[in-house]
């Protein structure tokens, strides 16, 4: 009997072995090419904190589309852009949910609830995708030029009196933010860009977003990491400051809801609309959504942009630009028309450029940053080249969310052509004051989920300081009502 025991208990402890060392969610695909592995841990230790080009590696030896194994859950990795467009844009329907993750779902997020785009697909997540998709779709974005009005001026300005000694970054965080704040709750951030608010939101938004990186989190992939502590012990800390901003900013509009003081925004309509069909906790995911996906891209594409402008080649694509955008509006008027439409072919091809060339979420299953570069799509892909998207077929990357490209795209664009007709934009004159190019290297926080720029200068010249100025007043004249 003793031996039986010991034998059944040894067949136990096997089992369990087995069980951490190779189980998955989902057994092994058959016919799609797998990564080799080790126990327990798959092939984490071999992507090590730079995912996206290991995969672009792998992706040359297995082919475009492999399987892995990230401790218990398997993954499949898509790295050409023909792969992306095939799964993400063709059978986009079959990948519209979205995988659970220990440390971001049921740490992070127990108090205000997903965001829209880390929501599991279920009826709830429908019913926000499309309150969301109708607050963001052309007639709405266009409505909105006002905010881009208003917040792109606000930036120039602070550019214009700091052209001495100007970091990009927090300007640029400050247009995103308050772009999305002044949508979806109908309130700014006022001051300069050294509010404590402002300092508040963007830092621990961009430490949020970190929690979803697969290099930061390797105890969503290995339960038993789990045994041994808390792992990134300041997700609570975290999600209790976001929570504290959150609940201010909805008590907030409320209060002027009820005091009848409030500017039209999403959530304002959705308050007041008996017939809504949203509950709290779905209106707390579009606040979050609001608050967050701004900052995860816009501010990380305009500031690298800029950094690319500040260069020898880049000055010469602010001539091009600078060139067209005098042929479109020979009468001086682009930094008005820019809001009521765009014509300016070239600065719609640089704008693409900047989302291809900076793919700010670079590893976001699928692979952003390898079909972005993939060479059989574009031609010297590491080269920075606005002409490759003048007449170009497709019109874009696959890469590019549909839903809020819209809204993002015309902040690019805007931003683009008043920052070229404002000022000539160069280099810092110290070598070490210049900003890393490299897409990859660029950021600050290799781990991270997102890109953070790592702090650069530009030198910034206005063309024509007077006009600038009158541009600047006639602009807070249309918007001193927001």
């Amino acid at each position: 009997m003793t031996y039986q025991l010991v034998g059944v208990a040894a067949l136990a402890v096997a089992f369990l072995l087995y069980k951490f060392a190779y189980q998955t969610d989902i057994p092994e695909i058959k016919n799609l090419p797998t990564i080799p592995g080790i126990p327990i841990f798959g092939n984490l230790f071999q992507l090590g904190t730079d995912h996206a080009r290991v995969a672009a590696k792998w992706a040359k030896k297995y082919g475009p589309v492999f399987q892995t194994r990230l401790g218990t859950k398997r993954v499949i990795f898509v790295n050409s852009y023909d792969a992306v467009r095939y799964f993400w844009i063709k059978n986009q329907s079959a990948l519209i949910s979205r995988p659970m993750f220990h440390t971001f779902h049921s740490v992070v997020s127990t108090s205000q609830g997903f965001t829209i785009g880390t929501s599991p697909w279920d009826e709830s997540c429908k019913k926000r995708r499309k309150a969301a998709g109708t607050a963001l779709n052309r007639p709405a974005v266009q409505s909105y030029m006002p905010i881009l009005d208003l917040e792109s001026t606000a930036s120039i300005k602070e550019l214009l009196e700091d052209s001495r000694r100007p970091r990009p970054d927090p300007y640029f965080a400050r247009f995103a933010l308050n772009t999305s704040l002044t949508l979806n709750y109908g309130f700014r951030i006022s001051g300069n860009v050294d509010s404590a608010l402002l300092k508040e939101i963007t830092m621990v938004e961009r430490e949020i977003s970190n929690f979803r990186s697969t290099s930061n989190n390797w105890q969503d992939y290995v339960p038993l990491l789990r045994l041994w502590g808390a792992q990134n012990p300041k997700a609570k800390e975290f999600r209790d400051r976001r929570d504290k901003y959150l609940s201010d900013m909805l008590a907030d509009l409320k209060d002027r809801i009820a005091k009848g003081t409030d500017k039209p925004c999403i959530t304002g309509n959705i308050l007041k609309d008996p017939d809504a069909k949203l509950n709290e906790a779905e209106l707390k995911s579009i606040c979050l959504t609001m608050v967050s996906a701004g900052l995860d891209t816009v501010p990380g594409n305009l500031i690298m942009g800029l950094a690319y402008l500040s260069t020898d080649h880049g000055q010469e694509i602010q001539e091009k630009a600078l060139q067209q955008i005098q042929e479109v509006y020979p009468n001086g008027d682009a930094w008005e028309k820019c809001l009521e439409e765009e014509k300016v072919p070239y600065v719609t091809a640089l704008v693409k450029e900047t989302l291809r060339f900076w793919t700010v979420i670079p590893i976001c299953l699928p692979n952003a940053w390898a079909a972005d570069y993939d060479d059989k799509r574009f031609a010297s892909p590491s080269e920075f080249q606005p002409e490759r998207f003048l007449d170009d077929p497709e019109g874009g990357t696959p890469t590019t969310p549909t839903v809020p490209a819209r809204a993002s795209n015309r902040e690019l664009f805007t931003a683009y052509v008043r920052l070229i007709t404002a000022f000539r934009i160069a280099q810092a004159t110290e070598p070490r004051d210049r900003p890393v190019i490299d897409a990859i290297e660029c950021n600050s926080v290799p781990t991270a989920l997102t890109t953070d720029p790592k702090p650069f200068k530009i030198s910034l010249k206005a063309r024509d300081e007077p006009m600038l100025r009158k541009w600047i007043a006639a602009a807070e004249e249309r918007t001193n009502h927001l």
